[in-house]
């Protein structure tokens, strides 16, 4: 019955824990737990301080907050999952330390003395739970509350970090800020280092690990299993955890799309799978948006819409990014550059890593080198729909000249719209600076464009490597662009015919055409332009 695409009459939607991330509640109400509680037990059990590093809204919190109930010892919210089983035999366990849980999430740290203020409510509330002195800084008072926790319960304390970069990451574009909040969390938590005889357990989490600037340069006893293939699974929900957990999901999101189960999981996976956290890793969905595909019966793009990377957008561009790059597989990097993060290089693939918009497509032992690329089509198709702006400002403003009105044009046949629209396209293209050389633009504004396309139609780019430059099916119609810069659009059809870009197509029913489209430097315009049809000969009309 899992193939009906009626089944959904069979099963009901359970609770999702979309945006949960206190898990005593999520326990308590009743909502659906992927059990990731072996790795809090083998965390526990080596018993080193940790640093993890995840994209946003990949469960980081949810983590840290099971963590949280398991030091207060409230083993009852763990019945049935894999660590009451693993600590049956442990008369240590379930004890309830004292655990200092700092969530630097909801704050506005735009504000000047926004993350003193956020650290003080932080340590008053505990200064009142152990009748602790208030007096000192910030640093002083939470060495008190360590040393007046063991004293009072006899266990070493516990000590949880929640989005430790926050802070630092919400002022990127103000740099005195941005120093000023480093050196407070530096100052602040350089207190883990020395009080070992404190502290029993150290776990820290972020998007970014700010390498040498922070916490990172004083805590080097952290172990970051940001890239360790023991914990690539530890967020983010695997292709086994959906077929143990969630198939009752898929039936009712396969029936509403009128799928077979088997179809619906196949385009799950294209849209919300593919994050590799280690070359031989467990890929992982993006658990925000495998949630709002199954409350709302629809493959959207939840992840991408909760947040737009403006800074790495503008990063790309300024720095005269390659945009190419991202679909040809010829980004790499280092492991100590995807791990560290300086925070004034002006490289954003590190960035572009951490925060979930790249993530291992390979990985060379020989060379030691990654290569990346887009997890998944939610990832890929809203990234590039930011960029977008960035390079055509009016690409969709729904005047008939955007991208979408030329996704219509493309459908439909109308090959003199079709031209308008790349004519506006590149007539409205902006620059920073005289110097930027129009090569830059053209080829990514080209690149931009045909591979949104290619969210609605087939459409391949081959761009400069001897092979048509853009290939683009519908139900009805096969285009080939040819484009060149500073020649004319009849050379750009010449190659066509000399490369027989066309032979592999003639016996297609659809309507052939090939175009030449020719750019001009100087005027940085769409200057020529010409198209044929092909008949079932291979003769244009």
């Amino acid at each position: 019955m899992l193939n009906d695409v009626n089944s959904d009459r069979q099963v009901e939607l359970r609770k999702l824990p979309l945006g949960i991330q206190g898990f005593e509640g999520l326990r308590r109400d009743g909502y659906i737990y992927v059990d990731k509680t072996s790795y809090i037990y083998r965390l526990i059990h080596e018993g080193k301080p940790y640093f993890l590093s995840r994209p946003r809204r990949f469960g980081k919190s949810l983590l840290l907050s099971a963590m949280k109930t398991y030091w207060e010892g409230k083993r009852e919210l763990f019945a049935d999952l894999a660590i009451e089983k693993l600590e049956e035999n442990n008369p240590e366990a379930w004890k309830p330390h004292p655990v200092f849980y700092f969530d630097f999430n909801g704050v506005n740290y735009m504000e000047t003395g926004a993350l003193e203020e956020s650290l003080n409510i932080h340590l008053k509330r505990w200064e009142k739970q152990y009748s602790c002195g208030t007096q000192g800084t910030l640093s002083e008072r939470f060495q008190n509350l360590l040393i007046t926790a063991k004293e009072q319960t006899g266990l070493r304390c516990v000590v949880l970090v929640d989005e430790y970069d926050k802070p630092l990451l919400d002022v990127i574009d103000s740099k005195e800020l941005q120093d000023h909040n480093k050196g407070v969390i530096k100052g602040f938590f350089s207190t883990l280092k020395s009080f070992d005889e404190y502290i029993g357990f150290v776990f820290i989490t972020g998007v970014t690990k700010f390498h040498k600037v922070s916490i990172f340069s004083d805590l080097n006893q952290l172990r970051d299993i940001s890239m360790t293939e023991d914990y690539a699974g530890i967020c983010g929900i695997t292709e086994e955890e959906i077929r143990s957990y969630f198939m009752n999901e898929v039936i009712l999101l396969a029936g509403k799309q009128k799928m077979t189960v088997e179809e619906c999981l196949t385009a799950l996976k294209n849209q919300y799978d593919g994050y590799h956290f280690h070359p031989d890793g467990a890929a992982v969905y993006n658990p925000y948006s495998l949630f709002g595909a199954f409350l709302d019966k629809e493959f959207g793009s939840y992840w991408f819409e909760t947040g737009t990377p403006t800074f790495l957008i503008h990063q790309l561009r300024d720095n005269h990014f390659d945009v190419r790059k991202f679909s040809d597989h010829t980004i790499y990097a280092a492991e100590a550059m995807l791990k560290d993060y300086t925070g004034d290089s002006p490289d954003p693939v590190p960035l572009l890593y951490q925060t979930g918009y790249l993530t291992i497509y390979d990985y060379d032992r020989k060379r030691k080198r990654y290569t990346l690329c887009f997890p998944n089509d939610e990832v890929k198709y809203g990234f590039l729909e930011s960029l977008m702006p960035a390079y055509v400002p009016n690409a969709t403003v729904g005047n008939g000249l955007d991208i979408f009105s030329l996704d219509e044009y493309i459908e439909t046949g109308n090959l003199n719209k079709v031209r308008d629209v790349l004519t506006a396209l590149f007539a409205g293209i902006t620059y920073t600076r005289e110097a930027d050389p129009f090569e830059h633009y053209f080829q990514s504004v080209i690149y931009v464009v045909f591979t949104l396309l290619g969210k609605f139609v087939l459409c391949e780019m081959h761009t400069y490597s001897g092979r048509i430059d853009c290939r683009i099916q519908t139900k009805d119609y096969i285009y080939l662009f040819e484009f060149k810069r500073d020649e004319s659009a009849k050379a750009a059809l010449a190659q066509i015919d000399s490369k027989d870009y066309t032979l592999p197509f003639i016996a297609d029913s659809r309507r052939l055409f090939k175009i030449g489209v020719s750019f001009d430097t100087v005027t940085r315009k769409l200057t020529d332009w010409e198209a044929a049809e092909v008949d079932g000969n291979g003769i244009s009309g």
